[in-house]
């Protein structure tokens, strides 16, 4: 029977080999090698492919994507380009085919208004709330500065200030007060 030493390194080992095969296969999958005509194909293509978005995934281009469905566009993508297509028929090609979310710039239409108007609409709206919230608490501040004490307030205040004419006098009267309680209690 085999030391744990040894089992220990076996199992290293075969680890090792099982996530450097791992990472091969997922760098080849990425990797997809095109054969173009021209270099200005393989320009073009590399262009549309960081133009045009996956279907399937939330926010990448086709460049980025591994999904099956980006891999089926790439090709078809290069089979548009070795026929001969231009760049426009290509995107018109996807676009009847995937809709304007292919497109990472949709052209404005009525069907898209709402992707270029919401924006500027959020952005406003933010604006305008702001500006009310500042007005708001302007308002707000110059009420409690500009505003009056009643008649009945300002007559509790002199009286106030009138009992603590001096610092002196309400130590001293303080003082007095201590000193009777304390008769007061022998």
């Amino acid at each position: 029977m085999p030391s744990p030493r040894v089992f220990l390194l076996v199992v290293k080992t075969l680890s090792l080999i099982f996530f450097i095969s791992l990472s091969m296969s997922t760098t080849t999958a990425a990797f997809e090698a095109r054969e173009f005509d021209t270099e200005s194909q393989r320009q073009r293509y590399n262009v549309l492919i960081d133009e045009l978005r996956c279907p399937k995934c939330q926010n990448q281009n086709l460049a980025g994507s591994n999904s099956q469905i980006a891999e089926d566009l790439r090709r078809e993508l290069h089979r548009l380009l070795t026929e001969g297509n231009s760049d426009r028929e290509i995107k018109d090609f996807m676009v009847a085919r995937y809709g304007d979310f292919v497109l990472y710039k949709p052209p404005l239409k009525a069907s898209t208004i709402a992707l270029w108007a919401l924006p500027v609409i959020l952005l406003l709206m933010g604006a305008i709330g702001l500006v009310m919230i500042i007005r708001q608490r302007a308002r707000t501040n110059t009420n409690v500065i500009t505003e009056a004490l009643s008649a009945n307030e300002q007559q509790q205040l002199d009286q106030l200030l009138k009992s603590n004419d001096s610092p002196e006098e309400a130590v001293s009267s303080g003082a007095d007060d201590n000193t009777t309680t304390k008769k007061e209690e022998n």
